[in-house]
């Protein structure tokens, strides 16, 4: 039996402002953009990972919430304390410079770690904690 890794979502605030992020600071195709009741989904992914799909989704995306729910999520979001992802590069340092060239709100710059990498820290525009890392040789 195989089981891989098909889709993970991000919750955003604003899909404009992640596409601009995830497509043109850190290189991620456009897959889909859809809207549905009122929201919006963008579908990122990476050139190299065709199979991998990162799904950047409303706050709450689920129609039937209540208000209170989605003002809840909405300031989690905005508190940062929703989680993102962790993206691995063979060269974090490049990788660092390039997105904080760009001006993305950085956590973390390039530290090895006890645990085997290699990695760093930015704020994608959500708030969300986006990680990168590379495996130590």
């Amino acid at each position: 039996m195989s089981i891989n890794l098909s889709q993970c979502f991000i919750a955003v605030d604003d899909h404009d402002k992640a596409i601009a992020f995830y497509r043109d600071v850190l290189g991620m195709e456009v897959r889909n953009d859809v809207g549905f009741e009122g929201m919006r989904w963008v579908t990122v992914g990476s050139p190299d990972q065709p199979d991998v799909n990162i799904v950047l989704e409303p706050p709450l995306a689920d129609p039937n919430a209540s208000q209170a729910d989605r003002q809840a999520m909405n300031e989690l979001l905005a508190k940062g304390l929703l989680r993102g992802v962790i993206f691995e590069t063979d060269d974090v340092d490049a990788t660092f410079e390039k997105i904080n060239a760009a001006g993305a709100d950085v956590l973390q710059e390039p530290m090895d770690q006890p645990y085997g990498v290699r990695d760093c820290a930015f704020r994608d525009p959500a708030g969300n904690m986006i990680r990168f890392n590379q495996p130590r040789k």
